[in-house]
């Protein structure tokens, strides 16, 4: 199977599971969008000579999002887990930078081949009728799939105050051709505990939504970009495998959010926006992980399908 014909067999697996809501992503594709600022520490050029990491004030839009394909899926829903933020950093030679990340320390796969079968399985599931033997036999194969769908993913109080994981090794250079392979992780500025399900269940549809609305009515409120780096024997190739709290982490910069996207923009913009996590600037390149490709392809598909009519 080639790349092209791969990427479009994924997206036909979430299309299946999700079905298609014309102007809204395949997959997380309820979402608020905010703006704001980020500004790099002293630290950040040390590891990488990217223009966002050399200080200065850069515009980002943020997209705060849940993961079903299902625009009407409530906040709460056990199926809104992992939640997922997109960062669009606007860098001043007019070209743009994004981190994709999501609220799990962790990707279910290793590889786009296995993730086609773990997204088929998932289709085949909710089918009608459905056949759970797919999922099945690709998951007895599979523990750290079965590790992604059996771990726990409680709803979140706010958007703003949960930890979002860039679960693909990237490499930074900085401007002495110094390398070193991390992986981003987004910390809230003060963590706040999870919901319960039954809190949750209780929720309104779009609560997330509306506590971020009220929280930057009251003022800016902050987050952490912070680079996990890789130690001696981790697997840069593989994301389904996270790496220790123990090992080295640099904060690079703090993101100020702002205000968010008027509500009459927000769909438009959501759909305009086109979040890519292999959209890398001079300073960070790909690492041996196969799925920054892949995740690069199949982004620019989806694109492409959701502005069909």
């Amino acid at each position: 199977m080639s790349q092209e014909a791969l990427y479009d067999a994924l997206l036909d697996a979430l299309y299946a599971t999700f079905g298609r809501h014309a102007g809204f992503r395949v997959a997380h594709a309820k979402g608020v969008l905010a703006q704001g600022t980020f500004v790099a520490t002293s630290s950040a050029s040390n590891v990488s000579r990217a223009v966002h990491f050399q200080g200065g004030s850069i515009p980002i839009r943020v997209r705060f999002s849940n993961f079903s394909g299902l625009p009407g899926t409530r906040d709460g829903d056990p199926t809104a887990s992992p939640h997922g933020l997109a960062i669009r950093f606007s860098l001043p030679d007019g070209q743009s930078t994004d981190i994709v990340a999501h609220s799990f320390n962790g990707f279910p796969v290793a590889t786009a081949q296995d993730f086609l079968s773990f997204l088929q399985g998932i289709a085949a599931s909710v089918a009608t009728p459905p056949d759970p033997a797919p999922l099945a036999a690709f998951l007895a194969e599979h523990p750290r799939a079965r590790q992604f769908l059996d771990t726990p993913k409680p709803a979140p109080r706010s958007y703003i105050a949960t930890e979002y994981f860039g679960v693909n090794a990237l490499e930074f250079s900085n401007l002495k051709g110094e390398r070193r392979i991390g992986r981003y992780r987004i910390e809230p500025w003060v963590g706040e505990p999870a919901l319960s399900d039954e809190q949750a269940a209780a929720m309104p549809d779009d609560y997330l939504r509306d506590e971020l609305t009220t929280r930057l009515s009251k003022g800016p409120a902050k987050i952490r970009l912070v680079l996990q780096l890789a130690a001696p024997g981790d697997a840069v190739e593989d994301g389904s495998i996270p790496w220790s709290r123990a090992n080295e982490e640099i904060e690079l910069g703090v993101l100020t959010l702002d205000r968010l996207i008027s509500p009459e923009a927000q769909q438009t913009e959501q759909q305009r926006l086109d979040f890519n996590p292999g959209r890398l600037p001079d300073g960070i390149a790909p690492s041996a992980d196969p799925m920054i490709e892949a995740r690069q392809g199949i982004y620019e598909r989806a694109m492409g399908r959701r502005r069909q009519p």
